[in-house]
């Protein structure tokens, strides 16, 4: 679900502005990313929010209105403007439209129309990713990384954990992890978190969702990292279903610039579906004969698969364990070149799990670290931009 719009609206009128919410809301392919009351505070709300259509009410202050698409649309001309008033006569579709709006809905707003008029103001973006003169952008959707293991105890939630800290050390990026290890996953444990909410209460709401219940339901690390856990009782992972997890995919994929999933050995329907979603998809293997036979059988099977097979990249993890069969050996074995390489390095690895904090905050220095640095630069195709350290007393006067 790639083609989630996030929306702003603003109507004065709390009895007009709930009717469009609960329209919105009902929406699978549209995000309610802000609501304002107030025409004064709006171009506030879009400058923070930065969603990819705002809708408008005309019938509160119909000059204020106005004006807010006219100052809109010569801030933002990229941005999509949809107006709706009760007054559908000409005069006022004529006024909406030179003020700026795209489009004209008549209030109620029926959802077809609805459905219509975002379909066409969708077609007409030119550049998803511009940013206009005043400092209002269109963001894009999420890359998304599905962690995948070629057996069990390989170090994919490590391996998730680390990469997601690591690239939420760029504070351009807001970085969310998804254990969706249902029965057995620890991604929680690895953070010392204990999440007021799980995979399993997002599901029970997935119809009503909306921003702020959502972001709400992910708990945030100290290291910038957000994480959705696993349920807490095993038999709640019955309630989630292929069509739930796409519809929470697909909001996180529009509220984050980066989300992983992490996923089970199990294979389900439910870890199908995330890797049909996923960007990138990391398989995690070691250079030992079980873990590498699993790669070639796992490789075979996706393969067939369009939507997975391409996405693959093998990386080996625990590089220098001596007996190790060797990277090239491995990869004749496995048919395929070797994506990335991650040292051996166990005991930092469970210091900073028994502390409940990545590699980024226990041994930032530390060459597995450096490794995770690599992948996530290797992944996004940019350099990381890491927050400076505030100087010392000590260092400034030396």
């Amino acid at each position: 679900m790639r083609d989630v719009q996030r929306i702003a609206i603003v109507d004065p009128s709390d009895i007009t502005r709930e009717e469009l919410r609960n329209v919105l809301l009902g929406m699978e392919s549209v995000w309610l990313e802000a609501e304002c009351s107030r025409y004064e505070f709006f171009l506030d709300v879009i400058a923070q929010s930065q969603p990819d259509v705002v809708m408008v009410s005309l019938d509160s202050d119909q000059t204020k209105a106005l004006q807010l698409i006219a100052q809109l649309n010569e801030m933002a001309p990229e941005l999509p403007i949809l107006a709706i008033s009760a007054r559908g006569d000409g005069q006022a579709i004529l006024q909406a439209l030179r003020s700026g709006a795209r489009e004209f809905l008549t209030a109620p707003v029926v959802l077809e129309e609805l459905i219509k008029a975002l379909q066409r103001m969708q077609r007409t973006v030119t550049s998803n990713g511009a940013r206009t003169g005043d400092g209002f952008s269109h963001r894009q959707d999420a890359q998304v990384i599905a962690i995948l293991g070629s057996r069990g105890g390989v170090g994919c939630t490590t391996l998730a954990v680390n990469l997601g800290a690591t690239l939420a050390l760029d504070p351009n990026n807001s970085v969310a992890l998804v254990d969706m290890d249902l029965a057995l996953g620890d991604a929680d444990v690895a953070l010392d978190l204990v999440a007021d909410y799980t995979l399993a209460d997002v599901v029970l709401s997935v119809d009503r969702l909306d921003m702020q219940f959502l972001k709400r339901s992910l708990s945030k690390h100290s290291s910038g990292l957000s994480l959705l856990p696993h349920p807490v009782q095993m038999e709640d992972a019955e309630l989630i279903r292929e069509d739930h997890l796409q519809r929470v995919i697909g909001l996180l994929r529009a509220s984050y610039s980066h989300l992983l999933l992490d996923l089970s050995k199990s294979y389900t329907a439910n870890d199908r579906t995330a890797l049909r979603m996923a960007d990138v998809i990391l398989l995690l293997a070691q250079l030992e004969l079980s873990s590498l036979r699993n790669v070639v059988r796992m490789l075979l099977t996706f393969g067939n698969d369009e939507q997975i097979g391409s996405k693959i990249r093998v990386v080996v993890n625990r590089v220098g364990n001596e007996g190790d069969i060797s990277l090239k050996k491995a990869e004749e074995t496995i048919g395929k070149p070797i994506f990335w390489q991650l040292p051996n390095e166990p005991r930092l690895v469970q210091e900073a799990k028994n502390e409940g904090i990545p590699l980024s905050q226990h041994a930032p220095k530390s060459k597995l670290q450096q490794a995770f640095l690599g992948l996530a630069q290797s992944l996004t195709g940019k350099q990381l931009v890491q927050p400076q350290k505030e100087k010392s007393l000590w260092s400034i006067f030396g």
